[in-house]
């Protein structure tokens, strides 16, 4: 299955609760890199906060 590389480029400070805690469930904090399966779930999730990070498909 795919993966994909996504990095926090943009703070959570103010943004709504919901993009906050997509975030947290990510794992993700500033400027850190994590690497995830390509589920519908990690996608939809990705799709909430994709002005905030950057993603890379492997």
């Amino acid at each position: 299955m795919a993966k994909f590389t996504i990095t926090q480029l943009k703070s959570g400070i103010d943004r709504s609760e919901v993009q906050k805690r997509t975030l947290k469930a990510l794992g993700l904090t500033m400027h850190k890199t994590i690497e995830v399966e390509a589920t519908p779930q990690i996608k939809g999730m990705v799709a909430k906060v994709q002005h905030l990070v950057r993603v890379v498909e492997n």
